[in-house]
């Protein structure tokens, strides 16, 4: 391997800006080890999506199972569900300059701010339930840091991770999941963009794409979430590591004991929402639409390395009563925010049907489904 000399003077990270000077001896180097190209042995998902085709409607009846059409996976790989967890994504490298502790300063930096200029849903019930989801899915993920995951209280469907395990998922988009499976199919998704460090791997190449210029510009373009002004890199990503983190996002749900198929089902449901609804769905969470070949790639996914089960959770009656909780706050809330002076204001009924109940005082009851015969 040849060598690469590379001098680095960098400027405060709240400067925003990174002056790098670089020599290079050589240009010629190899793939290192723990690059995408290098980990992934089998073509399954991980070729980046070459045309954009409207979305297809999937048939109940000819729903993929996972372990139908199982193939033989190198151990160890991108590909081995069962090494989840021991696997090396998009490390610290040639194609990612940044280290875990930089990534995790980078993300609280602006945690901090989304934190300052973000309402929050403050029901602990609704923020236990929805951490304890994203929890078991990280336990079930190649993450190596903690991640602290909040409810953004808005209507909008989004959600996103930043660098370093800092989550945030916009209430709205739990009202318009109609199942858990489907809600922590999003969150899965977003998880994997933190474990494979997309964010730092989007950096590294935004780097290198902008060599010779002084200075350089760290993070390149901005988009606003919550007001705040984010990086791009940091929640936008190109089309491959979208693609990657559907790949990954469906084999952590499907360890989690998630139904895989419902990852597939609410992309669509937001594509159909965003049609009816513009405005609805957060820009940046619909940047990678539903595609048909989005579609044909994560079925092959479940279908060929995914090992078969005989049953999949789907929902649980908590779920549900999350849900129902989050109506009533999102209701009150509107009701606030409505009030104008020169009018009178209302009390809703509480007293009527649509009241709601906290958790019961028994365990959810899961829903599954059975695979079938």
């Amino acid at each position: 391997m040849s060598a690469l000399g590379i001098a680095c003077k960098a400027t405060s990270l709240a400067g925003y800006t990174l002056t790098l000077s670089l020599v290079l001896t050589a240009v010629a180097q190899s793939t290192p080890a723990d690059s995408p190209a290098s980990t992934a042995q089998s073509s399954v998902g991980v070729a980046p999506i070459a045309t954009e085709t409207p979305a297809a409607v999937i048939n109940p009846e000819n729903v993929v199972e996972p372990g139908s059409r199982q193939i033989k996976v190198k151990p160890g790989t991108i590909d081995d569900v069962n090494a989840t967890g021991n696997r090396k994504i998009g490390g610290r490298g040639w194609t990612n300059w940044y280290s875990t502790d930089t990534e995790i300063k980078m993300g609280k930096m602006y945690a901090v701010e989304i934190e300052k200029n973000s309402r929050f849903i403050a029901d602990p019930e609704v923020t236990e339930y929805v951490d304890r989801i994203g929890q078991k899915i990280v336990r079930n993920s190649d993450c190596k840091v903690p991640f602290t995951i909040r409810v953004i209280d808005a209507d909008q469907i989004n959600a996103f991770a930043l660098p370093g395990g800092y989550f945030y998922i916009n209430s709205g988009l739990i009202l318009n999941a109609d199942e858990e499976a489907e809600l922590a199919g999003v969150m899965a998704h977003e998880i994997a963009h933190v474990c494979a460090h997309h964010a730092g791997r989007e950096l590294t190449r935004l780097n290198i794409a902008q060599l010779g210029a002084a200075p350089l510009i760290m993070f390149g373009g901005w988009t606003g979430v919550s007001g705040i002004g984010i990086p791009a890199a940091f929640i936008r990503f190109s089309r491959e590591f979208e693609v990657q983190a559907d790949y990954l996002g469906v084999q952590y749900m499907y360890r989690a004991g998630y139904d895989p198929q419902a990852f597939i089902t609410f992309f669509e449901k937001v594509q159909a929402l965003q049609k009816r609804k513009p405005g609805l769905v957060a820009k940046t969470f619909s940047d990678y639409p539903q595609t048909s070949d989005r579609i044909r790639h994560i079925q092959e996914e479940i279908a060929s390395i995914l090992p078969a089960r005989q049953e999949y959770m789907v929902t649980t009656s908590e779920f549900d009563d999350v849900k129902m909780r989050l109506a009533r706050i999102e209701k009150k809330r509107w009701l606030i925010d409505s009030t104008n002076v020169n009018k009178p204001s209302l009390r809703p009924d509480l007293t009527g049907s649509d009241e709601v109940t906290g958790p019961k005082d028994n365990e959810a009851t899961p829903q599954g489904r059975n695979k079938k015969n």
